[in-house]
């Protein structure tokens, strides 16, 4: 997979907003007594403790590939590992694995998650949650721009390609034997500040595109997509804006 380079400080810039469907998911695992816990994607770890408190007993492994994540982790007291998810496979002793936020970067997911279902003990919970606005203003508007003469060929983003919609991951988890709850849900997020969801997908979709350009460019880059997402998500008199966000979630447990 390729790395993408993250900044924990801005991705926890809507920590609340971005907790929150980690949360709704974790509502929907059933097991009790894991033995080993894997939060996959464990991004900056403030989530990870979440599990430490469920699951008091269990060991939970911490994994990112991201160093600059694995480094906010441990800062936090989070034991976190670095690995490349493509390269991860549960041990025997695995029961609950959640991944949040992550399989969108991930453009072979849909073949890795049949390998690891079958690799997880009977009665394991494989509990996933995937972003489903790539169609959304804040994602067709940054590829609008760059696919734009002087951006043209300099940027690989993600599509609407990037995850399955909901009844192919039902049709896909259940094929490879598990049972499965799958299910959407559209947050409308009010934001606060100057250009909220600029500083949204600052912190996520625009990751790849500062990775791409220099300081200057992505300067210039950012002035250009600024007015655009002004325009798609106005500014509310009370000085907020709303940002519907659709989120895709599956809890596949192996029989």
């Amino acid at each position: 997979m390729t790395a993408t380079t993250w900044d924990p400080s801005l991705y926890l810039d809507f920590d609340d907003h971005r907790a929150r469907p980690f949360h709704d998911l974790l509502a929907r695992v059933r097991n009790a007594d894991p033995r080993r816990v894997v939060d996959l994607g464990c991004g900056p770890g403030h989530l990870t403790s979440v599990l430490f408190a469920r699951w008091p007993d269990a060991v939970v492994d911490a994994i990112d590939s991201s160093p600059a994540m694995v480094a906010a982790a441990r800062a936090s007291g989070v034991e976190a590992v670095q690995q490349d998810v493509v390269d991860w496979m549960p041990s025997p002793d695995t029961d609950v694995v959640v991944t949040n936020a992550l399989l969108q970067w991930v453009p072979s997911h849909p073949d890795l998650l049949p390998r690891w279902i079958s690799a997880l003990p009977a009665g394991a919970s494989f509990a996933m949650q995937v972003p489903g606005n790539f169609g959304a203003p804040s994602h067709a508007l940054l590829r609008e721009l760059a696919d734009e003469p002087e951006w043209h060929g300099r940027l690989t983003l993600r599509d609407e390609g990037s995850v399955l919609e909901p009844t192919e991951y039902a049709a896909l988890l259940s094929a490879a034997g598990a049972e499965v709850d799958v299910w959407e849900t559209t947050y409308v997020q009010r934001l606060s500040g100057e250009d909220p969801v600029l500083r949204w997908i600052s912190g996520t979709a625009m990751r790849p595109v500062r990775d791409a350009l220099d300081d200057a460019g992505y300067a210039r880059f950012v002035e250009q997509l600024r007015p655009r997402l002004r325009q798609a998500y106005p500014r509310r008199p009370d000085g907020t804006t709303w940002f519907p966000f659709r989120r895709l979630f599956a809890v596949a447990r192996t029989p």
